[in-house]
């Protein structure tokens, strides 16, 4: 009897990987809304103190941050790529230098908070939080085995309750009074069980014993470098506008700026977690099947298209009520600055798209060129139009960059694939059907939280009269109806 086939191998895998997108990226909105509730019961509990609490999480986020270097994404791409003792080999070293950079992370932190002077208690809140964050990173690193087999349903469960439980453990030490050091723990407890839960999910996947074999980790950082300097620039070149302003405009306008920013931060996420889903399937093609792969990266290209502009004109038609919500009457003209910025998710989604798909091919310095070229453009624009164009300019500046970076990578991919096509015919559909969804939202008339869902129908309507409905979108609907359990 033979082996029943990986699901990466099979027809079902793109499909799995859309609903699986989907998933996760309604597990990212769940987990954002949850945050709501325990952000301002700590915020007035802490007092002046939050801003301690927040210092201290920076320091170990950024110190984190430069450690873990691309090292779960190149570990997926290897779990897809490889088999038998090679796989494990490789995932097993790579767990052993995840906990070597963790613990090595720990120790810049908590002395970089004792020669800054924070005092015995936040350097002890800082090793208690790095704790936190080597627990989040080991559970991140044994992740790869659910990712790697499309079970994201299970992953983004997990993901779910550790948020509950932070927001829980969060709830309850407001109401014992604690003080800041014990908000510091909580990472501790909600990664102990995250580990728990995912060793239970992936027992057989993958090697669970690291392995502590320096020579074999150089391979795995001489591949993460890149990639890890791409992540870096291009966090700072979405931030960057943010630092010009501050420099060289009101106070005013950059609050404008930055309340638009807040919005885009949350929902620049998505793209990474819809494409992200289908980068075990890319990794897996370039393997066996350029074919497929080819395929694969023109139908994340067209997906991108699609789902970014729909992203844009739901964020064009609904940016009065979010800045609304955010910041009242006093933000209002920060309205016109998201509509700007939101323009920026298509490009964001044609990056993420190419850069997977680069990632894929093993070409991570032409990912960190493209982010290079970006915060190049974002420098320069944002200097150039500030001055005269305030807040909007900024958005201008970030958009072009975003735009420049999707440019960029997809230039480069081209380089380094020169058989590989692109559906740029989808982008004059994508166009035609964004010019008909606010045209209709716009003449219908209402308040913004209507016309943005009606301009997203109308918009997908109109894509699908065009003829470019994407296929796996309708599979992945037909085949969730047929699993779906009578009633």
């Amino acid at each position: 009897m033979s082996a029943e086939p990986d699901l990466l191998d099979t027809s079902e895998a793109g499909p799995a990987a859309l609903r699986g997108g989907a998933l996760r990226s309604g597990g990212y909105a769940v987990g954002a809304l949850l945050s709501l509730i325990s952000a301002p019961l700590l915020i007035r509990h802490l007092g002046l103190d939050f801003g301690r609490y927040v210092t201290v999480l920076s320091v170990v986020v950024i110190v984190a941050g430069f450690t873990e270097a691309g090292l779960n994404t190149i570990s997926l791409r290897e779990y897809s790529a490889l088999t038998g003792a090679a796989r494990d080999r490789v995932l097993a070293n790579a767990l052993g230098l995840r906990l070597a950079l963790s613990v090595a992370a720990i120790g810049v932190s908590v002395a970089f908070s004792a020669v800054a002077g924070y005092g015995s208690a936040l350097v002890l809140g800082t090793l208690l939080a790095g704790v936190g964050m080597l627990m989040n990173s080991l559970q991140l690193q044994l992740s790869v085995g659910l990712f790697g087999n499309l079970r994201f349903g299970l992953a983004t469960a997990i993901d779910l309750i550790r948020q509950v439980l932070t927001v829980a453990l969060i709830v309850a030490l407001v109401l014992v009074d604690a003080g800041v050091v014990a908000f510091l723990a909580v990472g501790i407890v909600v990664g102990i069980v995250g580990v728990a839960m995912t060793l239970g999910s992936v027992r057989g996947l993958l090697p669970l014993r690291p392995a502590f074999v320096p020579r074999a980790w150089w391979p795995l950082i001489r591949d993460t470098f890149p990639y890890a300097v791409a992540i870096a620039l291009n966090a700072a070149y979405f931030r960057v506008a943010i630092i010009v302003m501050s420099l060289i405009a009101t106070a005013e306008q950059t609050t404008y700026f930055s309340t638009s920013f807040r919005v885009i931060e949350v929902l620049i996420g998505i793209p990474g977690l819809v494409i992200g889903a289908a980068f075990p399937i890319l990794a897996r093609a370039i393997r066996d099947d350029h074919e497929r792969f080819a395929a694969g990266t023109g139908r994340i290209f067209e997906l991108g298209i699609l789902l970014g502009t729909a992203m844009a004109v739901a964020i064009g038609l609904g940016a009065g009520f979010a800045i609304d919500v955010l910041g009242g009457d006093d933000a209002a003209p920060a309205a016109d600055v998201l509509r700007i910025q939101g323009i920026a998710m298509v490009a964001t989604f044609v990056a993420v798209g190419c850069g997977y798909a680069l990632l894929s091919l093993r070409r991570t310095r032409e990912i960190m060129v493209a982010n290079a070229v970006a915060l190049a453009a974002a420098v320069a624009l944002t200097f150039a139009l500030v001055p005269s164009l305030e807040a909007e300019g900024a958005a201008i500046a970030a958009v072009t960059a975003e735009t420049a970076l999707a440019v960029a990578t997809a230039v480069l991919l081209r380089r380094a694939d020169p058989a590989l096509r692109l559906p740029l015919v989808v982008v004059p559909v994508a166009l035609a059907a964004a010019a008909a969804g606010v045209g209709v939202a716009l003449l219908l008339g209402g308040p913004d939280v209507v016309r943005a869902p009606v301009g997203v129908l109308v918009f997908l309507l109109a894509v699908a009269a065009l003829g470019r409905f994407p296929p796996e979108v309708r599979h992945a609907l037909a085949a969730r109806r047929v699993s779906a359990p009578a009633r």
